[in-house]
């Protein structure tokens, strides 16, 4: 039975520690070894006293950061009154808008790149020199 004593002896050394911290004497008391187990170890203690020194420490606030760039993309404010429908319109509607600029501004360029090259094809002072 190795592990009674094993399991006294950290019983008796948690309530020496415990006496230690507070500084008083508890009513606890390890448990008695009951008469027909013979005490065959001894235990020894030791009790060290420790100081606590408090102190305060300054320490300086960081350097305020300046203020974050404004964002190049416009981000849609958070959703405020629930109305999910709406918003999704909303959206929609701004990404045809969005659509519809792309579209017409490939168109103008095109249109003005034909206008170009039919000027070109037209009047030969217009070409570029030809590489020999």
């Amino acid at each position: 039975m190795k592990w009674i004593r094993e399991r006294d002896a950290l019983i008796a050394q948690t309530l020496a520690f415990v006496q230690s911290v507070t500084g008083k004497k508890d009513d606890l008391h390890p448990p008695e070894v009951p008469a027909a187990a013979p005490a065959i170890w001894v235990e020894t203690v030791a009790v060290k006293t420790v100081s606590v020194e408090r102190f305060t420490v300054e320490i300086e606030p960081p350097p305020a950061a300046a203020p974050p760039p404004p964002p190049s993309v416009m981000v849609a404010p958070p959703r405020t009154s629930g109305d999910f429908r709406t918003e999704m319109q909303a959206r929609i509607a701004n990404f045809r808008r969005h659509q519809e600029r792309f579209e017409r501004e490939r168109e103008e360029y095109c249109a003005a790149t034909l206008t170009r090259l039919r000027a070109a094809i037209r009047d030969p002072s217009l070409r570029p020199p030809a590489e020999e």
